[in-house]
C-alpha cells in the first residue's frame, strides 16, 4: 500500500514547526546497548564516591588506569598526553592535549563533585538522656526534613597534628553499623505539624544518633560519651580533640539503583552533580587519539555554597593549571581563553507533573528527551546568571546535531518560583564563552535523586561532542 500522500500543511509543518519527540522513540539499538553499560558504570562510580574526597580519589584510579599522569609545572607536553592535576584532594583538573595550539582555545567540560549533606560541627559529640548525638551544620540547599528518620553513613577525613590523616567511611562496608537522625512521632507532633514545612526540624535539632550504651567500670558523667569516644580511639586512634580538625560528613546510606518497572531510571544520592561530572569524565577518558583542540574537564568542589574557597571553581587552581599548559606552548592564557568554550555541565529541573504549578512546561526539561541546555540560571531577573549569547547556544546546537546527541532546552522553574546558580559564570568571568547543559533531575537536593539513563547517556554523548569539536 502507498503512503498517503502528505498535504502542503503537513509538509510545512515539518519543515517549520519544533515538535520533541520522547528519546525512546529516537533511540538507536547502538545507543540502546551503550547506554546500558554506561549507566552500570555510572551507578558503582556513584556508590564510590559520596564525598568530594572520594569523587577525586576514584577519578584519580580511573584516570591512571586509561594512560594519565600527574602534570607537573615546566612539564613538556606534545599532542594525546593525558594529564591530571589534584587540588588539595578535593576538585581536580584534567586534559588530553590536542594538536592544535593552545592560542586556538580549548574545549572545556565543568562540573562540581560536592553534593548537599551534613557536616560535623568542629565539636560535636555529646550525651543528652544516656544518648550520644554528634552535632551537625547542613551543607548546601537542603530541606530539612527529607534528612530525618533515614540511614545515613559517615564519611570524610580527620587530620592530626603530626601531619598524619585518617580517612573514615561507616556504613559504607558490609557489615557495618549506619546512624540515622530523630523525628517525633505523629501522636506527639501536633504542634510540629502547624508549622511551616522550612521550620518544621530546625537547622540545630539534624542532630545525628550514634550510640546508647554506656561505658563499663565506670561511675563518672556521660558513660555512653566515653564509650563512643572509646570506640574510635581503637578504630581509628583518635581523641576528642581530633574532630576540631577533621572534615566529617554524615551522608544518606543509599546504593544507586534502577528505578521503575522498566529500569529506565536511576536513583540515588548524589546525582547533583556527580552525575554529569561522571559524563565529564568518562567523555574524556574516552577520547581516542589527539583531539585537535585540548580537552579539559574540570571537576570542581564547593559549588553548593558558591563556589567559594581555594578548591571551588572561584579559585585560582583552575587558572594556575591553564597557565601551566600554556607556559609549556609559549601561550599567553588570556589569548587561550578567549578562543575556549566551555559547558558548564550542571544538572537542571525534570518536569514534574506532581508539581506542575512551579514549572513553566513550555520551557521545562523533561525526562528522556535527553541533555538538557540552559541558557541562563539565576534568579528573579536572571540574577547570577551568565546568560550565554544567541551565537554560543547556535554553535552548541551544531555541535550536538552533527553528532546525534538528543538534547532540549531547559529553564530552571517558573519565573519568580525560585532559582540556582552553576559554575558558569565564574567561567564566563574568565572571558570563556560558557553554556550550562547537563541532565534533568527529580526530586534534586533530596537524600534520594531521580534521573532517566537516557538522559544520562545523551549527557556523556554531548560532553564528547564538545571534546571532539573542530
Amino acid at each position: 500500500m502507498e503512503d498517503k500522500k502528505k498535504t502542503p500543511g503537513e509538509l510545512r509543518r515539518e519543515a517549520l514547526c519544533c515538535s520533541p519527540k520522547n528519546g525512546y522513540d529516537r533511540l538507536t539499538p547502538a545507543d540502546e546497548a551503550a547506554m546500558k553499560g554506561y549507566c552500570d558504570d555510572y551507578k558503582k562510580f556513584l556508590d564510590n564516591g559520596k564525598t568530594e574526597r572520594e569523587v577525586v580519589d576514584t577519578v584519580v584510579a580511573l584516570a591512571e588506569s586509561k594512560g594519565f599522569r600527574a602534570f607537573v609545572r615546566g612539564m613538556e607536553i606534545k599532542p594525546g598526553d593525558k594529564l591530571y592535576r589534584v587540588n588539595r584532594g578535593k576538585a581536580i583538573m584534567l586534559a588530553v592535549v590536542g594538536t592544535a595550539s593552545l592560542a586556538e582555545g580549548v574545549n572545556i567540560g565543568a562540573a562540581h563533585i560536592d553534593s548537599p549533606r551534613l557536616d560535623l560541627k568542629q565539636n560535636p559529640l555529646y550525651e543528652d538522656a544516656e544518648l550520644a548525638f554528634l552535632k551537625t551544620h547542613y551543607y548546601g540547599g537542603i530541606r530539612k526534613y527529607q534528612w530525618v528518620t533515614i540511614p545515613l553513613e559517615l564519611h570524610g577525613v580527620i587530620a592530626l597534628k603530626d601531619g598524619s590523616s585518617v580517612k573514615v567511611a561507616i556504613g559504607a562496608g558490609a557489615g557495618d553499623p549506619l546512624f540515622t537522625i530523630d523525628d517525633l512521632l505523629p501522636h506527639l507532633g501536633a504542634e510540629q505539624s502547624k508549622k511551616p514545612l522550612g521550620e518544621a526540624i530546625p537547622g540545630e535539632s539534624l542532630n545525628l544518633l550514634v550510640g546508647s550504651r554506656p561505658f563499663k567500670d565506670d561511675e563518672g558523667a556521660e558513660r555512653v560519651k566515653l564509650a563512643v569516644l572509646d570506640l574510635l580511639n581503637q578504630k581509628y586512634g583518635i581523641t576528642e580533640a581530633d574532630f576540631i580538625s577533621a572534615e566529617l560528613c554524615a551522608v544518606p546510606a543509599f546504593h544507586a539503583c534502577d528505578i521503575g518497572f522498566d529500569r529506565s531510571l536511576i536513583g540515588a544520592y548524589g546525582h547533583d552533580d556527580r552525575v554529569c561530572a561522571y559524563a565529564s569524565l568518562a567523555a574524556l577518558l574516552d577520547l581516542t587519539g589527539a583531539p585537535r583542540r585540548t580537552a579539559v574537564c574540570m571537576l570542581a568542589d564547593k559549588e553548593e555554597i558558591g563556589s567559594e574557597g581555594v578548591s571551588g571553581m572561584k579559585s585560582a587552581a583552575f587558572d594556575t593549571f591553564m597557565s601551566d599548559l600554556c607556559d609549556s606552548q609559549r601561550v599567553m592564557l588570556k589569548a587561550c581563553y578567549e578562543k575556549s568554550f566551555c559547558l558548564s555541565a550542571d544538572v537542571t529541573a525534570a518536569f514534574d507533573p506532581n508539581f506542575p504549578e512551579v514549572y513553566e512546561k513550555r520551557n521545562s526539561a523533561r525526562i528522556n528527551y535527553g541533555m538538557g541546555l540552559c541558557k541562563y540560571t539565576g534568579a528573579r531577573g536572571k540574577s547570577g546568571a551568565s546568560d550565554a549569547s544567541a551565537e554560543v547556544v547556535a554553535y552548541a546546537r551544531r555541535v550536538l546535531d552533527d553528532c546525534g546527541v538528543m538534547w532540549q532546552m531547559a529553564e530552571l522553574g517558573k519565573v519568580d518560583a525560585g532559582g540556582g546558580g552553576t559554575v558558569a559564570c565564574y567561567m564566563a568571568e574568565r572571558d570563556i564563552d560558557t553554556l550550562d547543559a547537563g541532565v534533568p533531575v527529580l526530586s534534586m537536593h533530596a537524600p534520594f535523586e531521580t534521573v532517566s539513563k537516557l538522559d544520562c547517556y545523551m549527557t556523556y554523548k554531548g560532553m564528547k561532542a564538545v571534546y571532539e569539536a573542530k
